[in-house]
């Protein structure tokens, strides 16, 4: 990803003092392979069909610099990973992919140049077929459905639901899934329910912005088309936690634009909101835009809560970063951020089956010791604790997780304030 481009071409740099051959793919040699140095094969796109032919050019000691397909790959025929290549107790949450493609057109975004705009798909049996891999391995807990939008295929997903639930009945429930998806999810009940019923408690949505002249300008229709305050509440009373993307920057915002959303945020209690300014990556219709009104001022970092634009803004750019920095500062106050996760708790109707491990005890003792009696954080903690515990008991393993959340969010948002 671009975000990790110095470190890649650090290692690079590494690998080629030693005389190694370098053979390089993924999305930030997909769109921007010409940025890196020293690297001998470049692998641009997706690998399954074309990893075999490098490999056979590689024996025969002829590989070209370059290989590209234009034809998208059966994904039902991609292997199950090798689990026990890595230490689980090192991750909170295991990935696992169903789909690429989203069948949306947002100006900003890559998914559609890297994976198209038709979403292929996994066979069910595929998808269980990993899950037994990872449940074998000892894996228990969260899994992160990493589609770039899981409801691309509504019926090829449904589909795969059906197994999904089944499985998870036969195994008591030993995976919490979560996922994105488009806010059209919200108009299709027959889908949030067999997402719930398989055990999925959380969804990343693209909500990016308030301003409906922002909205039409990326092209973001799915967006034109509901009432995103509604959508938010159906998410929170199914049995989802929402966690929402927003941009700033668009031509279209104002300097209205900052507490327009930041009201937005607070008022619909999305806990998890990630704010970052508009940049443009390569490839994309954004960036061919600005390209061509010549605004375009360097890469992108690929780090959106970092203060760097790479295009010059309508708004004075003074002005947008400022704004910037008073969503973060006011989003991930202590008091704010505490607020955000009562309102949340209150429309909140939690669904997850499964057993509470050790771990998570662990992890609340820890919090009740790091947040409860050592930070400035522990009136608005015991505050959220009690009050969770005596109107909705049920929701407080989610209290204790975001109140455990909100500790690297003051770090990230301190980070963000201190900048540039």
């Amino acid at each position: 990803m671009l975000v990790q481009k110095e470190r890649a071409q650090a290692v690079i740099n590494r690998c080629k003092k030693m005389n190694k051959k370098i053979v390089a793919g993924g999305p930030a040699f997909t769109t921007s392979y010409e940025k890196f140095i020293n690297v001998d094969v470049v692998i641009s796109g997706e690998a399954e069909n074309i990893i075999p032919v490098f490999i056979e050019d590689l024996k025969k000691g002829n590989e070209k610099k370059f290989y590209s397909s234009d034809i998208k790959p059966d994904i039902s025929k991609a292997p199950i990973p090798l689990w026990d290549l890595i230490k689980f107790k090192n991750y909170a949450t295991m990935a696992v992919q169903f789909s690429r493609g989203c069948p949306f057109n947002c100006e900003f975004c890559d998914i559609i140049i890297m994976n198209g705009r038709v979403p292929r798909t996994k066979s069910p049996e595929q998808m269980i077929a990993e899950l037994n891999a990872l449940y074998k391995a000892g894996w228990k807990g969260s899994i992160f459905i990493v589609d770039d939008n899981f409801i691309g295929n509504k019926e090829k997903v449904k589909e795969m639901l059906e197994f999904l639930i089944v499985w998870q009945k036969e195994h008591n429930y030993p995976f919490r899934f979560l996922t994105e998806a488009s806010v059209n999810l919200a108009d299709d009940e027959e889908l949030m329910d067999k997402m719930i019923e398989a055990n999925f408690n959380k969804i990343f949505v693209g909500l990016e912005t308030t301003s409906l002249a922002s909205l039409k300008e990326c092209n973001k229709v799915q967006n034109l088309s509901c009432i995103p305050e509604e959508s938010i509440k159906k998410f929170h009373s199914k049995g989802f936690e929402v966690m929402g993307g927003f941009i700033v920057g668009f031509d279209n915002d104002t300097p209205t634009i900052f507490k327009e959303q930041i009201n937005f945020i607070q008022k619909t209690g999305v806990v998890t909101a990630m704010v970052g300014l508009l940049n443009a990556l390569p490839k994309t219709k954004l960036y061919e835009r600005l390209k061509n009104e010549n605004r375009l001022l360097k890469d992108t970092t690929g780090n959106n809560t970092e203060i760097s634009l790479n295009f010059k803004p309508k708004m004075n750019q003074d002005i947008l970063v400022t704004g910037y920095k008073t969503i973060i500062k006011t989003l991930y106050s202590v008091k704010s951020y505490y607020n955000r996760i009562l309102t949340f708790i209150k429309s909140y109707n939690p669904k997850t089956k499964g057993k509470v491990s050790l771990r998570d005890f662990f992890a609340f003792f820890r919090s009740i010791w790091r947040i409860g009696i050592f930070s400035k954080a522990r009136f608005h903690y015991w505050r959220l604790i009690l009050k969770t515990t005596f109107t909705k008991i049920k929701a407080l393993p989610v209290a204790v997780e975001m109140a455990i959340n909100g500790v690297h969010f003051e770090k990230i948002s301190k980070n963000i304030i201190n900048s540039f």
